[in-house]
C-alpha cells in the first residue's frame, strides 16, 4: 500500500499494528524514556536512541532476524528495516505522525549489477507542516546520519546514475515483500538472499 497523509488525516500513521507494535510493555517503555517537551525534542530523542543503542544486525554479525518493533528491542539489534519499524512505532506512540520509506541502492560497488532496498522512515513536522526523512539505521566509517529538520542528513545519498532510486512514496505499513522476507528468514544470512531488489512487485518500477 503505497499512501501519504498530505491533504488528508494522519490516523494510519499513528497506528499500532503487529510489526508496529506501539502498544507493546518494551515499546512503551522506551517512549517513557525518550518523550521530551516538544515534538522536535522528542523526535531527536528517539530517533538517536533508535540509531544509537540498537546496532545494525550486519554491523554485529548477529544471526537473530527481527520483524516488528519489539523484536529489535528484544534482540538488542535490527537491519534497517526493523529498526524503522521500531522508530516508527515510537514515534507513533509519542503521538507524533511516521511512516517507513525506502530506497533502492546498489548491493555492493564489487557487484554492480545487484540492488537492494534499504528502509528508513519519514516523520511529519508539525511545527514546518512537512514531513521530513530520518535514517536509524546506525552510524559507522563512511555513514553519518543525523536528524536535522533543517536539511535531510540520511545514511546513504541515492546515486541515479548508478541506477539507485529513492522511493518517495510513505508507507503506513512496510511493504508486503520486505514483511515476507522478514517473517520467513530464521538468519540474517538467509533474509539477505530474500530481500527483494527494488519495488516491482509492490507496482512500483
Amino acid at each position: 500500500m503505497r499512501t501519504t497523509a498530505l491533504g488528508g488525516g494522519f490516523e494510519e500513521f499513528l497506528a499500532s499494528s503487529e510489526i508496529i507494535d506501539c502498544d507493546h510493555p518494551a515499546v512503551k517503555r522506551l517512549v517513557a524514556e525518550v518523550r521530551r517537551q516538544t515534538g522536535l525534542q522528542t523526535i531527536r530523542a528517539a530517533y538517536e536512541t533508535v540509531r544509537d543503542r540498537y546496532p545494525h544486525s550486519y554491523d554485529l554479525g548477529a544471526e537473530e532476524v527481527g520483524v516488528s518493533a519489539s523484536d529489535v528491542i528484544r534482540h538488542g539489534h535490527g537491519i534497517c528495516f526493523a529498526k524503522s519499524h521500531l522508530l516508527a512505532a515510537v514515534l507513533r506512540a509519542c503521538g507524533i505522525p511516521a511512516a517507513l520509506c525506502y530506497q533502492r541502492l546498489r548491493y555492493s560497488d564489487d557487484d554492480p549489477g545487484r540492488t537492494c532496498l534499504h528502509g528508513l522512515n519519514a516523520v511529519w513536522l508539525d511545527d514546518s507542516h512537512r514531513w521530513h526523512r530520518v535514517d536509524p539505521r546506525g552510524n559507522k566509517p563512511g555513514i553519518d546520519a543525523s536528524f536535522d529538520p533543517q536539511c535531510e542528513r540520511l545514511a546513504y545519498n541515492v546515486r541515479t546514475e548508478l541506477g539507485e532510486r529513492d522511493y518517495l512514496e510513505r508507507h503506513a505499513e512496510p511493504v508486503g515483500c520486505v514483511a515476507d522476507a522478514l517473517r520467513t528468514s530464521k538468519t540474517v544470512r538467509e533474509l539477505d538472499s530474500k530481500l527483494p531488489a527494488d519495488l516491482t512487485r509492490e507496482g512500483v518500477g
